[in-house]
């Protein structure tokens, strides 16, 4: 089955990068698996597996700036990869590792943060989602699914909705064949990433939307109710008659932001908001006088936004170019210590 460049995602954003590129031996073709060394890709001349060329990796210094799912790139007629488009949006956490940035999802308009009703709900987890899909530049939509499985699944849409200020929040039951609020989101050339936790049920969202059961799935266990981590791999799927996109990603057990301040600012968009009135311009608002936020705020939610801010500022910290420094001084140490070793041994 093949689709149109506009079924695919194609815009005149990309439009405007490719006759700037100027190179009509090449054509587009949108990453729909990524790879060591290459990736599956589709456009309308269909499916193929693609190869990244010498010139791209060597203009492609972060493992983050290599193709990844959703990207655009242009391919000559062998399947090589010479080039990446620009992406419009990228939704990114940093590296499980603690050094650099792991790619989720780029070029996307939605996310989905997906979580389930049944002993899974974390307004805290829920506000970091939120706040690392602002900071991709993308919708985020709050997902409560099996809600199947709870009996007041409409009383905790309703906190959810009153936590997360200006962000939609969607009831659905994947198992059950609820989606009619999700299938209001998606629309041709519309491209949406489904994010949470492993066992929440994104692929059983994915496959119930795309109407087939391409996604591995697992039932629940009994133990603690959550579900078990089925999807490996980021994957890009188009819905049947070129209704849209969906990506589907493995569960994160952690989500270390790669965000801005302001992504932050706008999930607690009420602290912001109070603490334009606080007495002091430079409020921490943790006790200073005349403090607007502590009191008006709720505490765990107050706690939250300072943790996150924490994250941020670390983050920021260890990106200075005095941190970089440091830290290539250290890893240098580290290779001759290495080295020193090696040729001690070999002498003896």
């Amino acid at each position: 089955m093949t689709f149109s460049y506009t079924e695919l995602g194609w815009s005149d954003f990309f439009d405007a990068q490719q006759q700037e590129l100027a190179r009509p031996d090449w054509s587009a073709a949108r990453v729909c698996v990524a790879r060591r060394g290459g990736c599956v890709v589709m456009s309308p001349a269909g499916s193929t597996t693609a190869t990244f060329s010498g010139r791209l990796r060597h203009n492609s210094p972060k493992a983050s700036d290599l193709p990844a799912v959703g990207d655009w790139v242009a391919m000559d007629a062998r399947g090589v990869i010479h080039h990446r488009y620009e992406r419009r949006t990228r939704f990114a956490r940093q590296a499980p590792s603690g050094r650099g940035v792991q790619v989720i999802a780029v070029n996307v308009d939605v996310v989905f943060v997906v979580t389930s009703l049944n002993r899974d709900l974390n307004m805290r987890r829920l506000e970091r989602y939120v706040a690392a899909v602002w900071d991709a530049g993308a919708q985020p939509i709050v997902v409560l699914n099996k809600a199947d499985l709870c009996e007041n699944a409409e009383q905790l849409a309703e906190t959810v909705r009153a936590s997360l200020l200006g962000v939609e929040v969607r009831l659905a039951s994947a198992k059950a064949g609820q989606l009619d609020e999700l299938r209001g989101d998606v629309g041709e050339g519309r491209s949406i990433a489904l994010v949470g936790s492993s066992g929440v049920g994104k692929s059983t969202i994915v496959n119930a939307l795309l109407g087939d059961e391409t996604q591995a799935v697992a039932d629940i266990r009994d133990a603690d109710a959550k579900g078990r981590h089925t999807t490996t791999h980021r994957e890009l799927f188009v819905l049947p008659g070129g209704r849209g996109l969906l990506i589907d990603t493995p569960g994160m057990r952690e989500l270390q932001l790669d965000a801005a301040s302001e992504a932050v600012q706008e999930t607690f968009e009420e602290i912001a908001t109070l603490g334009e009135t606080c007495r002091f311009r430079d409020c921490t608002h943790s006790g200073e006088p005349g403090c607007q936020v502590v009191g008006a705020v709720d505490p765990a939610r107050l706690a939250s936004w300072h943790k996150l801010q924490a994250e941020i500022e670390a983050k920021e910290r260890r990106e200075t170019p005095e941190a970089q420094r440091k830290f290539e001084r250290a890893f240098a140490r580290v290779i001759d210590d290495a080295k020193r070793i090696k040729e001690d041994g070999t002498q003896s």
